[in-house]
């Protein structure tokens, strides 16, 4: 069936291009039925998602819709750390979720810098970011999803052992709003890993929107939710989550600086 349809396309095509050449000047309505056949053949054309990729972008989708959902709500966030810059990190607990951390902060640079280097150099993390050793883009499924592979780095003191974590990541932008969010998942090429506690995240998310009458500034929302797994004190895992956000929103700003 697909094959008759992308063989009438193209009859379309080829019978419309015959009337555009013994007339003067091709009609309007010949214009536009060229462009829908083209638009047409081009669907026809593209890969349909397996199943195992849609199940991927699902999760993507699910992640986001949660993330924004936790930070749409307003009650009941307590302030954990509050910086002399303006940087602040909230908390509250979720019955389904736990612990969650959310950093507010404004970037000195626009919001297409911001974004380009927190997903389009994601991999590139690990030059700028200490808290991160590695992060590996295992697939690409279509536009605005990934799955990564993302190696944590050593705390000082080795309070938290070396983790590792599988993700689903996706990204949205609507309008002047961009959201980055994710959630842990499992992918067949990146099994347990000798030597690293495969921990879990999210629902977590980053969003972007530039600074009212200030385009050149970006308010930044990252909502943190992570399960470090392991036996480690809840006061520990406080402490490292909060200060973790906040080196993070530094380290940003000097590697934007740079760049």
């Amino acid at each position: 069936l697909s094959g008759l349809r992308r063989q009438a396309a193209v009859a379309i095509g080829q019978e419309l291009s015959k009337l555009a050449c013994r007339s003067t000047g091709p009609s309007t309505w010949i214009n536009q039925v060229r462009r829908r056949s083209s638009l047409l053949s081009s669907r026809l054309e593209e890969k349909p998602f397996s199943e195992m990729e849609m199940s991927y972008i699902k999760q993507g989708e699910e992640a986001l819709q949660k993330s924004l959902s936790i930070l749409g709500d307003q009650d009941g966030w307590k302030t954990e750390t509050v910086v002399g810059n303006g940087d602040k990190v909230l908390s509250k607990v979720l019955p389904d979720v736990g612990k969650v951390f959310r950093l507010e902060v404004v970037v000195d640079q626009p919001l297409d810098a911001v974004y380009g280097e927190l997903v389009d150099n994601m991999e590139q993390m690990g030059d700028w970011n200490p808290s991160v050793k590695e992060v590996k883009i295992l697939q690409k499924i279509g536009k605005d999803t990934v799955i990564t592979h993302e190696k944590a780095a050593a705390t000082p003191g080795n309070i938290v052992g070396p983790r590792d974590f599988v993700s689903v990541r996706c990204s949205k932008r609507r309008g002047s709003t961009c959201v980055l969010a994710g959630m842990s998942t499992q992918h067949g090429a990146m099994p347990e890993q000798e030597g690293f506690i495969r921990a879990e995240n999210g629902p977590t998310c980053m969003v972007l929107r530039p600074l009212p009458g200030r385009p050149a500034q970006t308010r930044l929302t990252w909502l943190l939710s992570i399960d470090l797994k392991g036996w480690l004190p809840k006061t520990i895992i406080n402490q490292v989550l909060s200060q973790t956000q906040v080196d993070f929103a530094n380290h940003l700003r000097e590697r934007l600086a740079r760049a």
